[in-house]
């Protein structure tokens, strides 16, 4: 019997776990095949791969981001070969099963909840022919005419039964997302959330989560992304997991964790400080800080701690943060969310994923929809466009919010120019995103893509139109932006740029200054001059803008001077460059 497992991954970079896990747990009972797909591909072809097959078994994993095309997928194979049986499983389709084999003919079976042992069982009865399916839990299937839904399977609680979907690696990981876990449920109970179904927290034995990482390691993945939904509930074994990584010490991989901040005692945090930069990212869920908001959601979170956890981590500089907000919750009105995003923009994060309520099958909020007013499409990606407390206009311009955070927070390109310009001019973040979203939408910018450089020039043409009166230092800043984060001498004609020929004839006279090397420079104290200029750039800059940054923005007369800036480029994941005013050695020297 020849079985198909697949999915649509929602990006060719990422893999899929789920089929992995399946195909692991029933290998040893027939022959199992890996087809994976991405939604951006055509559905024509995608049927048409998995046809070619010849599959008399197929196994489809089902998300949010992936029914609708993979129903459309299952339709055509069925149409062309009637006696294949089609599977369904995954959390799209767990919690309305019933409801959509009585819509969409072409499933014959779905196997609801934790699915591995559930499917084994199906493929052993399908390989027996015994057409007999009543005493396999956890599975939806057809007798005849009738729609049946056994009783929910036990959940595995020797999880280390389960073999390792890793065992064998191929060249298929590599430069890959890979989804893993080391644990299934979660301590919390969100009611927005699919874990709150599931009580209690299982974990792998760690002997069996450092073989699967290693080999992982081994395998140059790209990124190894943790769905564990609180990596942090038991601190020991997420300890020795971290500790296991960094004693590896792999390069160029990346290992991301969802954790709760309030749970991060100070020994946690003083082992954080040894992490090598860029190894480790953290995902944090805040969703809120309106304390009814976080109480009707059942989201237990000690807001001040949080606070304090997730800035003494900004200052260690290896660990990028993703903070979350979620638009839509209960009681969180406009006014109320932008509380939330300014406290959470106070931070600082690496990252601000504002995200939107999505009613998720199965979730305690979709069950209480009447109660909030929640209006919303009941089609996958399910997302809220309106409640009780928050209209749909308001969330259209959230929406704009998103996506100019995106593009002017979320990736540091402009962090000193955008936070002058909210330190002097407006009286909260938000304040600031808001008003630049009415300018941006009323230019029609929200229609069109733009590179960016372009997102440079449309800030500054920001300012001028609002006709700050601080236009000129506005424009250094937004200068020193852009070359510390750009390691190109093509920097925009629209940049006032002074002295350039003068550094460019005397950059390999100042870069032999001894004290330069010894105070900023040492690693390249035994370089050939020639190559540290590749490395490093000088740029003369109106302000004393090191000054600036130190002083929180605030301009000061002392500060309206020239310096001289040298930005020493790295390969940093989170310090891109550093920055040393060199204006004195310049000035002390004969060069002027």
């Amino acid at each position: 019997m020849r079985t198909i497992l697949t999915t649509l991954n929602s990006k060719y970079i990422h893999t899929a776990l789920s089929i992995r896990y399946l195909k692991a747990y029933s290998e040893d009972i027939t022959n199992i095949e890996l087809m994976e797909f991405t939604i951006n591909q055509n559905i024509d072809y995608i049927a048409g791969e998995i046809y070619k097959k010849k599959p008399d078994v197929i196994g489809f994993s089902t998300y949010i981001w992936n029914r609708d095309e993979t129903l459309k997928v299952c339709q055509i194979i069925k149409l062309i070969d009637p006696d294949v049986k089609i599977i369904l499983g995954g959390p799209e389709v767990s919690f309305d099963g019933q409801e959509l084999m009585d819509k969409y003919w072409y499933i014959d079976f779905i196997v609801y909840g934790e699915g591995e042992a559930t499917f084994r069982d199906l493929l052993s009865s399908i390989l027996t022919e015994k057409g007999d399916y009543s005493s396999i839990d956890g599975l939806i299937y057809r007798d005849n005419d009738r729609i049946v839904k056994n009783p929910p399977r036990e959940l595995i609680q020797n999880l280390d039964s389960i073999p390792s979907p890793y065992k064998e690696i191929g060249h298929e990981f590599k430069d890959k997302i890979v989804y893993f876990e080391s644990s299934r449920g979660c301590p919390f109970n969100c009611q927005f959330c699919l874990s709150s179904t599931i009580k209690g927290v299982r974990y792998f034995s760690i002997d069996r989560v450092k073989e699967d990482l290693e080999r992982l390691i081994d395998a140059k993945v790209k990124q190894v992304k943790f769905v564990d939904r609180t990596f942090n509930a038991n601190k020991e074994y997420a300890m020795e997991i971290m500790s296991f990584i960094m004693d590896k010490d792999p390069n160029n991989i990346n290992f991301h964790f969802e954790v709760t901040a309030h749970l991060l005692d100070e020994e946690m945090l003083n082992f954080l400080k040894g992490v090598k930069e860029g190894l480790f990212q953290f995902e944090i869920g805040v969703q809120s800080t309106n304390e009814r908001t976080l109480e009707t959601i059942g989201r237990r979170t000690d807001l001040n701690r949080l606070e304090e956890v997730t800035k003494e981590i900004k200052s260690y500089k290896n660990i990028h943060q993703h903070l979350d907000l979620i638009a839509g919750l209960p009681y969180e009105d406009y006014s109320s969310f932008k509380g939330s995003f300014n406290d959470v923009y106070d931070i600082k994060p690496e990252k601000i994923q504002l995200g939107f309520l999505k009613l998720l099958k199965g979730s305690g909020l979709r069950k209480d929809k009447e109660e909030y007013g929640f209006k919303f499409l009941d089609v996958p990606p399910y997302e809220v466009l309106e409640t009780d407390h928050i209209k749909y206009e308001e969330m259209l311009k959230l929406k704009g919010v998103e996506d100019l955070v995106e593009k002017y927070y979320n990736e540091g390109y402009f962090e000193h120019s955008v936070e002058y310009i909210i330190k002097n001019h407006y009286n909260n973040p938000f304040e600031f995103y808001e008003d630049y979203l009415d300018y941006w939408q009323s230019k029609g910018f929200h229609r069109i893509s733009h590179s960016r450089n372009r997102l440079y020039e449309i800030l500054m043409d920001f300012c001028k139109y609002k006709q700050f009166l601080d236009i000129n230092i506005i424009i250094e800043v937004l200068k020193y932006d852009y070359i510390y984060n750009h390691k190109s001498p093509n920097i925009p004609k629209f940049f006032n740029r002074q002295e350039v020929m003068f550094i460019q004839k005397n950059k390999h006279d100042i870069l032999k200054d001894e004290s330069i090397l010894t105070d900023y420079l040492p690693d390249y104290k035994d370089m050939a001059t020639k190559r540290i200029i590749n490395k490093i750039h000088i740029e003369k800059f109106e302000i004393d803008i090191i000054n600036l940054i130190e002083n929180s923005y605030f301009v000061g007369e002392r500060m309206l001077r020239d310096s001289y800036i040298l930005f020493d480029y790295r390969s940093g994941v989170i310090n891109r460059c550093l920055s040393y005013d060199i204006t004195d050695y310049i000035l002390r020297s004969d060069m002027n």
